[in-house]
């Protein structure tokens, strides 16, 4: 009973935690009539605090279900609140009309370790190399190559004279506005910020 009365606890806590962030937020009120209110408020606080999450990595932290997370979220797209996107095979939670598409795409991007570690070193150094990005990251080379090709997709990198970013003013105001939310690589980054600010490639 007391190993399941601290998870229990545990769970309420955190849910309290991201339910005051979201009690902040536009989707307060979202909650009435529910039996459990903190869970819709803590969804919602969680999304904005973590925009890009997604589905599973938002259940697992917040400790809830599989059905009770679809529930909630499903109510809270229905009610103009979060809105999604499938991005490959996650599907990402945002705050409604808080961002552009092409915001939505970075942060997605920058919610997975080795794109976002290859922001990060591009952005600190524009001359680093594919070699020099596999080495830093301890990935293989074509492990950058094939996530160079996708940022370059999706508009966040250039690749016509060596590796650039290609919006570093969004992708760097991202970055430190949800440093932590995101590793170690980003609380780093955010602490260099004022030399970052006046980064020009």
């Amino acid at each position: 009973m007391g190993g399941d009365d601290g998870v229990d606890e545990e769970k309420r806590a955190t849910l309290r935690r991201f339910a005051a962030l979201g009690a902040a937020s536009p989707f307060v009120g979202l909650a009435n009539g529910d039996s459990d209110s903190d869970t819709p408020d803590a969804i919602a606080g969680y999304v904005s605090a973590r925009p890009g999450t997604h589905f599973s990595k938002l259940r697992d932290e917040l400790k809830l279900g599989t059905g009770e997370t679809q529930h909630h979220l499903h109510r809270l797209e229905k009610e103009g609140a979060v809105t999604s996107r499938k991005d490959g095979e996650y599907r990402r939670y945002f705050p409604a009309e808080e961002f552009s598409e092409f915001e939505q795409v970075t942060l997605g991007y920058l919610r997975r370790s080795t794109p976002r570690g290859m922001l990060i070193e591009l952005l600190r150094d524009p001359s680093v190399t594919s070699s020099g990005l596999a080495t830093t990251l301890s990935v293989s080379r074509p492990t950058i190559s094939k996530y160079a090709k996708e940022l370059e997709e999706a508009g966040l990198l250039s690749r016509d004279d060596g590796y650039a970013v290609t919006e570093p003013e969004i992708v760097l105001t991202l970055l430190l506005r949800y440093a932590d939310s995101f590793g170690e690589d980003a609380t780093a980054l955010a602490a260099d910020a004022d030399s970052l600010l006046r980064y020009d490639p």
